[in-house]
């Protein structure tokens, strides 16, 4: 079983390496936090939960728009993004990005995290 800290450790060096991120976070489908690193104005559960609902609410919409199965969340705002995707079994990563991102660089550095975190899970 893999321990929160080496998560903990890659979504600090995942912040750290990618412009313009501001905050990111491993939570189970239920809405409770596995990891996190997202700034102290935050609440973790109650950010946790919000990724849960996003996540059910996406995939009611998509079922309905007959859109398939969901890639990616987005939740784009004068301030940033919230980009919400899957990380493996029952796990969300939940990417907190400011306005000056570029979405093409965000989406490929999330694409990268989630297989550095999956091969993290198989181990």
């Amino acid at each position: 079983m893999i321990q929160a800290s080496a998560l903990k450790e890659q979504l600090e060096n995942f912040i750290r390496k990618t412009p313009d991120v501001e905050g990111a976070l491993l939570v189970t489908y239920d809405g409770l936090s596995i990891a996190s690193v997202i700034p102290s104005n935050l609440d973790e559960e109650r950010t946790s939960a919000m990724s849960a609902a996003m996540l059910s609410l996406g995939d009611r919409i998509a079922r309905e728009l007959n859109r398939g199965v969901i890639e990616r969340i987005l939740v784009s705002g004068e301030k940033g993004y919230s980009i919400l995707v899957g990380c493996g079994e029952d796990i969300l990563l939940l990417t907190l990005a400011n306005s000056d991102a570029k979405e093409g660089i965000l989406f490929l550095s999330i694409k990268r995290l989630v297989q550095e975190i999956q091969s993290l899970l198989k181990d």
